[in-house]
């Protein structure tokens, strides 16, 4: 089994605790919030919430292109993120994520495809948190 390490770093204009809360704790209530044409809901199925705990993310309709294009079909056998999250002198945050891939037998998929997708798609979840919070900034979750 190969394994493949991305690294990824994303600037935030909302703190880090706030920051915390709403993108790894509150995630069942804000995403479908603030990205109904994408996420129709957002579920623990197990756990806590913690470390191992699983969460059922129904997306909208629609699809995507990463997966119908068959990057995990048969070739990924699962995916972790550990994200670390630091202040900003300004008051934001910086979002360090590590994305570990575990590729199944001798399965080849494209690193910098999905570094590429992978890292605009997490871009584009932290701006609209960031866009929620800036328009809404008593908002509590």
């Amino acid at each position: 089994m190969g394994v493949i390490t991305l690294e990824n770093e994303f600037a935030i204009a909302v703190a880090p605790a706030k920051l915390f809360k709403a993108y790894c704790l509150d995630t069942d209530t804000l995403l479908p919030k603030i990205l109904p044409e994408h996420i129709k809901s957002s579920e623990i199925i197990e756990g806590n919430g913690g470390p191992g705990t699983i969460r059922k993310i129904t997306f909208a309709g629609g699809y995507f292109s990463l997966i119908e294009a068959n990057v995990w079909k048969d070739a990924v056998e699962k995916v972790t993120y550990e994200h670390k999250f630091m202040s900003t002198p300004e008051g934001g945050s910086i979002c360090k994520r590590t994305s570990t891939y575990y590729i199944k037998g001798d399965a080849e998929i494209n690193r910098d495809q999905i570094k590429d997708v992978y890292g605009k798609k997490t871009a584009g979840l932290f701006k609209a948190i960031e866009a929620y919070f800036l328009a809404n900034p008593d908002a509590q979750i």
